[in-house]
């Protein structure tokens, strides 16, 4: 099986187009909803009594009317129009909270979907893309949703209403007015087609933008060091420039919108304009009801204006939308695994005749040839190589971050492809050399955020781990706050917390990465009993980049260009003058008697100092 991500139109996770994405993540929303049509509906109906109003008011004025309705109808007009906004705030707010529940909703399935793909997905793409996908898209839509309803739904209202009081009042002037209204929609229409393109061009745009920054703030070391600051500027403003381009052709594209709609509201206006003048002159519509064809026609330029600018905004979700459909229809190459179920206790390892090539190499390149072996339960395996030697990927397939080209691997006698992902990694620890810790407190670094985990547990096991000290050093105790990386902990206290995890997850096997081999020898001598802690009990895979690493192991397995080149158990193989471990340990102890310049020290021969590389 080749490791892949695949794109299909099978059944999704969530729904991919705009209608059917309102529709799943807004059906919670039905009460919200419906409150807000109230809201809206309300407001309308104020809103179209103002000009009513003040058409009365103007007309009774003319007409010498008694100064108490006069005044009446001005109150009447100060308190509609306090009320109207009260109305339409409250509908803005309803409006956002629907918007903001919803979006979320379809970002945690965005999230979740995007944390079960494939790491071939993930090696393919920067974080700041995925950050932008999950994030920027999803606001836009969120941005979207909030204003629509308000501003679309509650604008047409007016825009009905409006048109219809216009019929009733003036036929002739109503009929002008819909014709010029239907135009204009219409326009609009045709004319928004032209920015999804363009708005889905600027989001690429802002995608590789961000991906950028993130890979340069995560080198920023590198590129200090190297003095590679101006080269990465000149890159940064390619981008830039880029990120330009694409987004003035949007604006320009959705710029196409605004300006039909205001020159068709130029046209309207004009029209309105000539036909109140010739219907005041014959006599058949009074002052009054002229300002009130005048008040509703500029009340006619607020819902199509919010239309335009939600059209364009419209414009901009439909292309969030998108790429969000994009993301959901990518399908991980990983199938989530059968029902089989590990035996408890320490797990078995099994490689029968395993290859595999990464995605983006051919099926002839493979990164790891036929390797076999068989681990038992509760026995340590050191595996040693060079840099290259399919090390890291050999764990990544106990994992099951892949699956294999050809061949099985088995834990606990299972096929890790008929074993429940999530039920597979929770039965394997994995402690590196980087050990990655988030901004939270101790206790959501150890359980990962699980607050099922009772402290008592969590004191016992840092108890165990030789942590008790300096856990009752810290004020907060378990709600100590941790930065991002750990950079407030050593090096040491931060693998100790990475040990404390695993201990907390009790995993049938654990996968060791040298965790040990950039500490000083003070640190390492107190991390050792902590670590011969963790592993006792346990099936254990170590990554030995030190030869004493591996003096704790059962077993030893030499990795060179994706083969297993040698295997056997460790003492079999360190009592063998002819075998490569053996050889290996002579030319690290002949390095160490050369380094320390101390008596005994030879000089070391080429062949071994090429054997010293397995240690990379």
């Amino acid at each position: 099986m080749t490791t892949r991500t695949a794109t299909t139109n099978a059944r999704q996770p969530a729904a991919t187009s705009m209608l059917a994405m309102l529709r799943r993540y807004l059906a919670p929303q039905r009460g919200m909803a419906a409150l807000m049509a109230v809201l809206l509906l309300t407001a309308t109906g104020l809103q179209l009594l103002v000009p009513q109003i003040m058409r009365r008011f103007i007309d009774g004025a003319l007409g010498a009317a008694p100064g108490a309705r006069l005044t009446t109808l001005a109150l009447s007009f100060l308190a509609v129009a306090v009320v109207t906004q009260l109305l339409n705030a409250f509908a803005t707010y309803v409006a956002a909270a629907v918007g903001w529940r919803a979006t979320n909703h379809l970002r945690e399935d965005l999230t979740r979907h995007t944390l079960d793909l494939d790491m071939g997905f993930h090696n393919s793409r920067t974080a700041g893309e995925m950050i932008e996908r999950i994030d920027g898209d999803i606001t836009s839509l969120s941005n979207f949703l909030s204003q629509f309803s308000v501003r679309v739904f509650g604008g047409l209202l007016l825009l009905v209403g409006i048109l219809a009081a216009l019929w009733l009042e003036e036929p002739l002037m109503g009929a002008a007015l819909t014709g010029f209204v239907a135009l204009e929609l219409v326009t609009l229409t045709l004319t928004r087609r032209v920015g999804v393109p363009a708005s889905n061009l600027e989001r690429e745009a802002n995608a590789r933008q961000f991906g950028f920054i993130e890979e340069r703030l995560q080198g920023l070391d590198d590129l200090r060091a190297n003095g590679a600051g101006e080269y990465s500027l000149h890159r940064f403003r390619g981008v830039m420039r880029g990120v330009y381009r694409d987004t003035r052709r949007a604006w320009m594209l959705r710029s196409v919108v605004w300006l039909s709609s205001y020159g068709l509201f130029v046209v309207g206006l004009a029209v309105s304009v000539g036909t109140s003048i010739y219907l005041v002159r014959r006599g058949d519509m009074t002052v009054g009801a002229a300002y009130m064809v005048f008040q509703y026609l500029f009340m006619l330029q607020n819902p199509i204006e919010q239309i335009t600018q939600q059209l364009q905004e419209l414009q901009k979700a439909a292309a969030g939308v998108q790429r969000v459909g994009e993301l959901f229809r990518t399908r991980s190459a990983l199938p989530p695994g059968g029902t089989a179920e590990l035996p408890p206790g320490p797990l078995a390892v099994t490689f029968d005749g395993v290859d595999f090539h990464y995605l983006d190499a051919s099926a002839d390149q493979l990164t790891l040839h036929g390797v076999s072996f068989h681990l038992a339960p509760g026995r340590r395996l050191g595996l040693l190589g060079r840099t290259g030697s399919g090390k890291t990927t050999l764990t990544r397939l106990v994992f099951r971050l892949y699956d294999p080209s050809a061949g099985s691997v088995r834990v606990g006698g299972v096929d890790t492809r008929d074993v429940d992902l999530q039920r597979l990694r929770a039965r394997i620890g994995l402690v590196t050399q980087e050990v990655q810790l988030f901004r939270g407190t101790l206790r959501d670094n150890l359980t990962f955020f699980d607050p099922s985990v009772p402290d008592e547990v969590i004191l016992d096991v840092l108890a165990e781990l030789g942590l008790g000290a300096w856990l009752r050093g810290q004020e907060q105790g378990l709600d100590t706050e941790l930065d991002s990386g750990g950079r407030n902990l050593s090096a040491g206290e931060a693998q100790l917390i990475a040990f404390a995890r695993v201990f907390l997850k009790d995993p049938g096997l654990v996968i060791l990465d040298e965790p040990s081999s950039r500490l000083d020898p003070v640190t390492e001598r107190r991390l050792e009993v902590a670590l011969e802690r963790l592993l006792h009990g346990r099936t254990a895979i170590v990554i030995a980049h030190r030869l004493e690493t591996v003096e704790r192991v059962d077993e030893i397995m030499v990795m060179d260009g994706g083969r297993v080149v040698e295997a056997g158990p460790r003492a079999a193989l360190a009592a063998d003058p002819a075998s490569r471990y053996a050889r290996l340990r002579r030319a690290a102890l002949a390095l160490d008697l050369n380094v320390a310049g101390r008596a005994g020290a030879t000089r070391l021969a080429p062949e071994d100092a090429e054997l010293l590389e397995d240690l990379a």
